[in-house]
């Protein structure tokens, strides 16, 4: 950590220096007010030594000028004129003071303590810092600020990356990301879907041949991205560790190895720790890729952000479409965040699109929203009135049990009535989502068509 030392004695200046050797503290000094605000500008430190008494003025003036300073440096004030001196230091913005004469192991104690703290602040700092994108990755909450951290620490190196996360959660677009901020950001990305890899084309593919090609080749000084590598079979996944734990591999025909200068990512939308302790997925290969886990939250847990998301994708979509903007009611913002999004950011963006395409009024209510969201769902679960009635039209059944449809259709039609007509509010009293009140409603209608 770069450090000034700012006292007006040559000598003690090269005692406190002394004192400092093995601290891991580099240290600069000098021994004037006016040396010591051109050291702020020149050398940045982090943490400053700081004597009241100075020839050219007061080291209380030059506190003044740390805390303009963005990040700012740690301040610790020596004075050899009692506790009134201190105290006034620390009211200026000292973060601590030593009092004249203090011997080498107090010196290192305090300036190693004051450079814990301000570590301590500047971590706090960056994790309470909301951002509302880190490079194609969108939102705000505290989650999203988790992962911007993780990414951008992956970025600073070029250990191998291991990003999980169900599907549709960005996983992709956080690969990129991690390429984007890193090193290799101007050389290829190249994309490797292991879910269609044949086992037999494997080394084709990755390697090419003796003439050429390969995604490896393709993705020389850059970054390879291995997705869905949970899905390779057993025995590609040992063709694809050799590349890993050796950086060669050799192309097809070939009795030369070739050195592989990329940056691997991989990802799963499986538990690969479950997959690896059900023998699909190679032990030695998981700890391989398991360096630095980078996992992309679902959508439920990071509800703050389905509101952004989808104001941003609805403003993407209508210039790309050169339709009016759409614009979401307060009441369509709560059905966004109750609705629990089980194909995660991917459906969020297919659901904004329906709307954007299919919907004409430019203020958005709830309905119209349960109505899109019913549109993006497989209503498997549903049993429609029609595969469940009889010629006559009765409902079928013995001894007066009516079909669950029938006894489900009543308790929702009553839960809407004594709510006086709200959708959403009989949802949470039945509790479901609204979007399943609206399915249900939908799938009665080839029949009833008073509701």
């Amino acid at each position: 950590m770069k450090t000034l030392i700012v006292e007006d004695s040559t000598t003690l200046c090269a005692i406190y220096s002394q004192y400092l050797d093995g601290s891991g503290l580099e240290v600069t000094s000098v021994e004037s007010l006016a040396a010591a605000r051109d050291a702020l500008v020149e050398h940045a430190p982090q943490l400053v030594l700081l004597d009241i008494e100075l020839p050219d003025g007061s080291g209380l003036d030059l506190i003044d000028d740390v805390q303009r300073l963005h990040p700012r440096p740690a301040v610790v004030v020596m004075t050899g004129h009692g506790a009134g001196y201190a105290e006034q230091a620390i009211s200026s913005g000292a973060d601590d003071f030593l009092t004249k004469p203090f011997d080498a192991a107090r010196l290192r104690v305090t300036l190693l303590n004051a450079a814990d703290k301000l570590k301590l602040s500047q971590r706090v700092a960056s994790l309470s810092e909301r951002r509302d994108h880190l490079g194609p990755l969108h939102g705000a909450s505290p989650t999203m600020q988790s992962v911007y951290h993780t990414l951008e620490s992956l970025a600073g190196t070029d250990a191998p990356a291991f990003v999980m996360g169900e599907s549709g959660t960005g996983k992709e677009l956080a690969a990129r990301a991690i390429h984007q901020f890193s090193a290799r950001a101007p050389e290829p990305f190249v994309i490797v879907d292991c879910s269609t890899l044949q086992a037999d084309l494997l080394e084709q593919t990755l390697f090419g041949n003796e003439g050429g090609g390969g995604l490896v080749p393709e993705a020389a000084s850059g970054t390879l991205f291995l997705d869905e590598v949970c899905s390779l079979s057993f025995s590609a996944q040992s063709t694809l560790l050799r590349l890993i734990q050796h950086g060669t591999y050799r192309p097809v025909g070939s009795s030369q190895e070739v050195a592989a200068d990329v940056r691997i990512i991989a990802s799963t939308n499986r538990d690969p720790l479950f997959e690896m302790r059900e023998g699909r997925l190679r032990e030695d290969l998981y700890y391989r890729l398991y360096v630095v886990p980078l996992r992309m939250p679902p959508l439920r847990e990071r509800s703050d952000d389905v509101v952004l998301l989808a104001s941003q994708f609805l403003a993407r979509f209508s210039e790309e479409e050169g339709r009016p903007a759409r614009h979401l009611s307060e009441s369509a913002a709560e059905a966004l965040r109750q609705y629990s999004w089980p194909g995660n950011v991917r459906q969020l963006e297919n659901a904004m699109r329906q709307l954007l395409l299919l919907e004409t009024s430019a203020d958005v209510d709830e309905s119209t929203i349960y109505r899109i969201i019913s549109g993006t769902e497989m209503a498997v679960d549903n049993v429609t009135p029609a595969a469940v009635s009889d010629d006559s039209g009765s409902p079928p059944g013995n001894g007066g049990i009516e079909p669950l449809w029938i006894t489900e259709k009543k308790a929702i039609e009553a839960a809407i009535e004594a709510c006086d007509g709200s959708i959403n509010r009989a949802a949470k009293q039945l509790e479901v989502a609204p979007s399943t009140i609206y399915r249900k409603i939908q799938s009665w209608k080839p029949q009833t068509s008073s509701h």
